[in-house]
């Protein structure tokens, strides 16, 4: 049997959210030369669906129950937008900082990332 609820750390969890927070900025900024209503639809897309499809036990709140799967691909999600957004925005310098602070994002939530895995197969 596993934990009710996952074992989300506190670096892990500001972690994460710095890093989406860096992708709802980066990935508007660097759309929006292209297209307004993309850089519009980007942000409603990553802070939508991570709003809306939350793994049972993640979150106190769940709208649409999904395996933790997906809760995992939708923090990858995050991760590659800020990254590859990060890259198109800014100077090199920033862009390197968002990739380790990603890749510090990785290490942390792999605790979170086996609870989801767990669940998943509990279910």
């Amino acid at each position: 049997m596993t934990e009710q609820t996952s074992p989300d750390s506190r670096l892990a969890s500001a972690l994460r959210f710095t890093t989406e927070l860096i992708a709802w900025i980066a990935t508007p900024w660097a759309l929006a030369p292209h297209s307004i209503l993309l850089a519009v639809a980007a942000d409603v897309v990553l802070i939508g669906l991570p709003t809306v499809f939350q793994t049972p036990g993640d979150k106190p709140r769940v709208v649409v129950a999904v395996p933790g799967v997906v809760t995992i691909l939708l923090v990858l999600l995050q991760l590659v937008a800020a990254v590859v957004a990060a890259w198109v925005a800014w100077p090199v310098v920033v862009a390197v900082v968002v990739g380790l602070l990603a890749v510090a994002c990785v290490v942390t939530e792999q605790p979170r990332w086996r609870w989801l895995l767990r669940a998943a197969r509990a279910d």
